[in-house]
């Protein structure tokens, strides 16, 4: 197999984007990433389609880019209510594809690595595209890089397109002149870049400021108001915190001490099991689209609990859930 093809395949096992020979819908726009998505994807025997959701922000160029996905992709074509920001054609192309089921975008490495630092610089914050989102938009291309989806393009003879628009939006702006200015200050800013999308969210800056002033306290015991019903009590050299854990629609508790609470991460397993959290997913039939967002109960390193599927031996019933909607 090809190893940019090995890439793309791992990357969707990894993070379990298709069903093995499964159907998906890739959005195109006739570019070099949403191209190489749509040839990648048939070579690896996924039973894939496409769609082009045409903005007409260019006149004539934008149909013809619509033509070219319809001649060359076999992409239906979609045509978009007005729209003035570049959040909002996002937000027209996923709401307008809705009913094509599983949906692709050609997100790639160069496309996290500009959304971190624009939401670095606008937010403060470092979250980087999802894998999968959880309305079931998935990103194949997250491990491949920009050069790489049009040199495969170019290896494949597979035509695509030039968006002439790129330079002029926020996106253009932080590829063609930020970006290239960091590399002359440190040649490894994509790649560090890349890995803070990796990283866990920071704490809220309020909740921050709030543990930071308990720890900090000379008060024997001190406690601190974290929210959602829930405080952080500091006694002498030890803090715990009390109370329920909000987790979206979820209600967590627990009388144990240690416990945290996340997302799944590739390959968990519960403790003391051999069957992964995935199957453990399965054989509940809890959703696809809803697994990603799952909340499950960790002590250091291990899963303990899968709130509503499952629970470790020697954990049972130590977590108490509830889920509204």
């Amino acid at each position: 197999m090809d190893d940019l093809l090995a890439r793309v395949e791992a990357q969707i096992r990894t993070h379990d984007l298709i069903a093995s020979d499964g159907a998906v819908t890739c959005l195109v726009s006739g570019g070099a990433d949403s191209t190489c998505l749509w040839a990648a994807l048939d070579a690896l025997g996924y039973d894939v389609r496409a769609v082009h959701v045409n903005h007409h922000l260019r006149g004539t160029e934008s149909d013809e880019d619509a033509g070219h996905c319809r001649d060359v992709l076999g992409a239906e074509i979609i045509d978009a209510p007005p729209a003035t920001t570049e959040a909002e054609w996002r937000d027209l192309r996923y709401q307008l594809t809705e009913g094509h089921g599983l949906r692709a975008t050609g997100h790639t490495a160069s496309d996290q690595v500009e959304t971190v630092l624009y939401r670095l610089v606008s937010s403060g914050n470092t979250k980087g595209i999802k894998a999968r989102r959880e309305d079931g938009i998935v990103r194949p291309l997250l491990a491949l890089w920009r050069e790489e989806t049009e040199a495969y393009c170019v290896e494949h003879d597979l035509a695509f397109r030039r968006d002439s628009s790129n330079p002029s939006t926020t996106r253009g702006l932080i590829r063609d002149e930020i970006l290239p200015l960091l590399r002359r200050v440190h040649k490894g800013v994509d790649a560090n870049l890349l890995a803070l999308a990796g990283e866990r969210d920071r704490l809220p800056r309020a909740l921050e400021a709030s543990l930071v002033e308990l720890l900090a306290s000379r008060d024997g015991t001190k406690t601190a108001d974290l929210g959602a019903s829930i405080q952080a009590v500091r006694e002498y050299h030890t803090i715990r915190l009390e109370g329920a854990v909000q987790w979206g629609p979820w209600t967590l508790e627990s009388d144990l001490d240690g416990l945290e609470v996340r997302t799944r991460q590739p390959g968990d397993r519960l403790k003391g099991r051999r069957k992964k959290v995935q199957d453990l997913f399965v054989d509940a039939k809890v959703p696809r689209a809803e697994r990603d967002t799952w909340p499950l109960v960790v002590h250091g390193d291990d899963v303990v609990s899968v709130p509503a599927v499952a629970d470790a031996p020697g954990f049972e019933g130590a977590v108490r859930s509830r889920r509204d909607g």
